[in-house]
């Protein structure tokens, strides 16, 4: 099987935003490096910025090991009044994928949904509490490259095709995080998308959250392929909230 697509911009933890918006002039930062089965990898520095109440400014730089390097900004509004048990947000992002010394623009939009687990019905017993969201997502590029570039990254190893953008995409999550103790999280995702080069793909996000000093985080996961191309991937990240 191919590489766990790992370019997907907005990688979904339980700090990012989801449909809940950050505080005003909150600031999250986290950096993080994934590699999989087959010795590639991804790292990226990811932000955001509550810019008012119901506004929040995102932003993630990425750096591929097929030499590609992406940025997007993004700007997610909410839609509900923070009243009542469900959150919902909408987001539209811009950006530019630069490989092979060409600079190619790529947007996205998303809607997502969140409500904390006290609000959700059996789950309101588990102690601790936390959360579960779902965000559908899709995103459009420029045209990235042609029908002999494929050929020539494929005879590398077809592992790496996973690390150049699709043109087209649709990416859905459904996360649910879990409050353990105080100083541990626990975050499962289910991941599904839709590329126009490979099809449709789905996968298993796991990660463990543990508080280490003051504000910062440190964050070890393990995506599992379920369906589709994927190989098996490790994550590990550390995040900073002030």
């Amino acid at each position: 099987m191919r590489s766990l697509v790992l370019t997907s911009l907005l990688l979904a933890d339980s700090a990012l935003a989801g449909p809940w918006p950050r505080e005003m002039k909150g600031i999250f930062l986290a950096l993080s490096t994934e590699r999989d089965a087959e010795g590639s990898s991804y790292a990226a520095l990811y932000g955001e910025y509550g810019l008012r109440p119901s506004l929040t400014l995102g932003m993630e730089l990425g750096r591929s090991g097929a030499d590609e390097t992406s940025a997007m900004f993004w700007l997610q509004r909410a839609l509900d009044r923070g009243k009542g048990p469900d959150r919902w947000a909408l987001s539209f992002g811009a950006g530019v994928v630069e490989r092979g010394g060409a600079d190619i623009p790529v947007g996205q939009v998303a809607v997502s949904w969140g409500r904390g687990l006290e609000t959700v019905p059996l789950l309101d017993r588990i102690a601790g509490g936390g959360w579960l969201s779902a965000e559908i997502r899709a995103k459009a590029v420029a045209k990235l490259k042609d029908e002999a570039e494929i050929e020539r990254l494929a005879a590398d190893g077809v592992g790496i095709l996973a690390y150049i953008t699709p043109e087209t995409s649709i990416k859905a999550e459904a996360t649910l995080g879990w409050h353990a103790t105080s100083s541990w999280t626990f975050i499962n995702q289910l991941r599904l998308e839709d590329r126009e080069d490979w099809g449709f793909s789905a996968s298993l996000a796991s990660s463990a959250v543990r508080d280490i000093l003051g504000p910062a985080k440190l964050e070890l996961g393990l995506i599992t392929p379920l369906s589709g191309e994927g190989e098996l991937a490790l994550k590990i990240g550390c995040w900073l909230e002030l």
